[in-house]
């Protein structure tokens, strides 16, 4: 009977184990098809095609404490020079002078003291005076704006002083740039009123010859 039954199976062509390898490919198509099918859950508001809202997990998030504090070390920032360039154009002995350099060091240069002149730097025929010019009373107040003391040894004042201006002898005369510095034109071709900016007369230099 077991044999009859087997040679129907070979006759019909019905083979159980062709079935059964087909069964579960057949069953993994249809869960397949069936995730493809499904309608995707979308939030309320979004537009087809766009990604969901990123979702952090608030066990496993950094907080603000957890975080480093410390910056990598890395290489040391260079301390910028302010650049005079432009005022040595016409004012070449100021590259190396001792106020200007001292300034400049500290990032301070001609403009913040002077503004920013491009009228003066423009006028080829140097009529034109700069944005901020200071007489001699204001000079003083001029440094205290960031230099609000003078910690110095009073003796080192006074050498100073016999040192760069001895022929003034009246305290009240002296003024910051008097002993710092040489932040003066050894000769002016123009003069200017330094409270108004108006021209001034010319003034004949000291080895000029009287006209016959």
């Amino acid at each position: 009977m077991h044999q009859d039954k087997k040679s129907h199976l070979r006759q019909t062509g019905r083979n159980p184990a062709w079935f059964l390898v087909l069964l579960p490919v057949v069953g993994l198509g249809l869960v397949l098809s069936g995730f493809a099918g499904a309608p995707s859950e979308k939030p309320p508001g979004q537009s087809p095609g766009t990604l969901p809202p990123l979702k952090v997990d608030q066990k496993t998030a950094p907080r603000l404490e957890e975080l480093p504090t410390e910056l990598p070390s890395g290489p040391k920032t260079v301390k910028k020079r302010a650049d005079n360039s432009p005022c040595y154009v016409c004012h070449g002995n100021y590259d190396g002078e001792e106020l200007v350099q001292i300034h400049a060091e500290g990032n301070v240069g001609c403009m913040d003291c002077h503004g920013p002149s491009l009228g003066h730097r423009n006028d080829e025929d140097h009529l034109t005076p700069p944005d901020k010019m200071y007489p001699a009373d204001r000079i003083d107040g001029a440094c205290q704006a960031c230099h609000d003391t003078h910690d110095v040894p009073a003796k080192k004042v006074l050498a100073r002083w016999r040192q760069k201006c001895p022929a003034k002898t009246d305290p009240e005369q002296l003024t910051c740039t008097d002993c710092h510095g040489d932040h003066r034109l050894p000769r002016r071709e123009i003069v200017w009123d330094k409270r108004t900016g108006k021209v001034l007369p010319a003034k004949p230099a000291p080895d000029a010859q009287p006209k016959q």
